[in-house]
């Protein structure tokens, strides 16, 4: 397994960097093995699949977990608020980098992640291949 180690800056949006790093490096199936570091605001989506929900004070990424790939990411994201309560959901852009966030991601060389309609969800749903 490779991974990607990248130190994201100030002002960044978290879900639109790790997207930019799955195509520059052409990321066909990896895992976020490790972030850590702060936003100075997030937005997440909630289990409903369509209620998104902001956070307007500075929080501590407390863990980041899903797949990346140059099709489709997939990322949760959980954050300790300034009195320690955590707050979590569905990663979505408008998630910005404080101080910095120290990320890395795991390429998974024998796979790849595609995206197929699933009539039983009604979503468009992440399918794993072996290349």
């Amino acid at each position: 397994m490779k991974t990607i180690c990248k130190r994201l800056r100030r002002g960044e949006d978290l879900l639109l960097s790790i997207r930019a790093l799955a195509k520059e490096y052409q990321i066909r199936a990896g895992v976020v093995l490790s972030a850590v570091g702060c936003i100075s605001q997030g937005r997440l989506r909630d289990a409903s699949g369509v209620n998104i929900r902001s956070v307007t004070e500075h929080c501590e990424i407390v863990s980041l977990n899903g797949t990346v790939s140059e099709n489709r990411c997939h990322l949760h994201l959980a954050l300790s608020k300034e009195d320690l309560s955590t707050v979590g959901g569905h990663l979505v852009e408008g998630c910005i980098i404080n101080t910095t966030c120290e990320l890395v991601i795991g390429v998974l060389d024998a796979w790849s992640i595609g995206v197929e309609f699933d009539e039983e969800t009604g979503y468009d749903e992440l399918i794993f291949r072996e290349v």
